[in-house]
């Protein structure tokens, strides 16, 4: 099963190290991620598509506990990924 999340954290080094690692530890498997950082709020914007059969919950919860996390929201709009065409 795809699960859209959008996660909103502070900046810091260790961020996506963090939360990709919980993802990871929880059982989801990333296909897709956009990251956009604001640099005059020092805030990152992670847009993931995840697969898992596990339910999103689990994760969201773990996420929204880790330091610097602001909010965990499931999404229902895809991110889209930049295809090449050849």
């Amino acid at each position: 099963m795809l699960h859209h999340l959008t996660v909103t954290a502070q900046h810091s080094p260790e961020l996506l190290e963090r939360v990709l690692r919980v993802m990871r530890h929880r059982g989801f498997s990333v296909q897709t991620m956009q990251m956009n950082l604001d640099s005059e709020l020092q805030q990152v914007e992670l847009q993931v598509a995840l697969e898992s059969e596990r339910a999103i919950a689990l994760l969201t919860a773990q996420l929204s506990k880790l330091i610097g996390v602001t909010s965990v929201a499931v999404s229902e709009r895809a991110v889209e990924p930049k295809l090449a065409v050849v």
